[in-house]
């Protein structure tokens, strides 16, 4: 996520390597593989900057939408996932250790909700031209070509059931790039260990102003912004 790391304060990541004899093995493992992904150096979690105004993205996405999208929506999972890691912070400082996973939910939903909105903003661009040669070719190489890609994540995706996400990553496992979905604000790599490329928000806060009830029209309009640059940039670091 470049220029918008997610920052969390060191004693998180100490909240999370407690003796196994104190917390479960669980709870640890998927702590960790959070905390990771939020790549922490000491400072609250902030909101970050667009790279593009609100209304860069119409027809697509309205002006409207993307301004209640991050500065409502996305500076809630912020706020609230800085006040998850002071409650476990007192709940460290005091030794609760039920306290400490009692508030895993959290740190999961908002911490997840932090990392999936920094990696959409950035997955979009006013300025979508498609992939370059080389990244359709992988593409191609998986999916038998770039439109059946798109048409199978796009029903992938709006086949999400209430709220969620349809990715695009790469497995380290398998070396081969997949598509998959994930339940409301669960981070991808954090929750199956694939590495997200592009991204596709199906909360209806996403869509609702300017679709209603239309998910598959919102899905289909997202390929016309979509930042093939960086999609490509986080193939290349997922591969290294």
């Amino acid at each position: 996520m470049t220029g918008s790391k997610v920052i969390l304060d060191s004693a998180l990541r100490a909240a999370v390597h407690l003796p196994s004899s104190k917390i479960p093995s669980t709870v640890a493992k998927n702590s960790t593989a959070l905390l990771s992904s939020l790549a922490g150096s000491g400072k609250p979690a902030a909101l970050p900057d667009l790279p593009y105004d609100y209304n860069a993205l119409e027809p697509s996405i309205s002006a409207e939408t993307m301004e209640l999208h991050h500065s409502k929506h996305h500076n809630t999972y912020v706020t609230n996932l800085n006040a998850t890691v002071e409650k476990i912070e007192s709940a460290m400082a005091s030794g609760d250790v039920s306290g400490t996973i009692a508030l895993q939910g959290a740190l999961k939903f908002n911490g997840g909700g932090h990392i999936n909105h920094c990696l959409f903003w950035e997955n979009l661009s006013p300025n979508s031209s498609g992939p370059s040669s080389a990244l359709e070719a992988k593409i191609a190489e998986r999916f038998g070509s770039l439109d059946a890609m798109k048409e199978q994540m796009s029903a992938t995706t709006v086949a999400v059931q209430g709220s969620g996400w349809g990715w695009l990553g790469f497995n380290p496992k398998s070396c081969s790039l997949e598509i998959a979905t994930c339940a409301n604000q669960d981070p991808l790599e954090a929750t199956t260990g694939i590495k997200p490329l592009l991204g596709i928000d199906v909360w209806e806060h996403a869509y609702y102003v300017d679709y209603r009830n239309l998910r598959p029209k919102y899905v289909s309009a997202i390929w016309d912004i979509v930042n093939w640059d960086v999609v490509e940039q986080r193939l290349n670091e997922a591969t290294k």
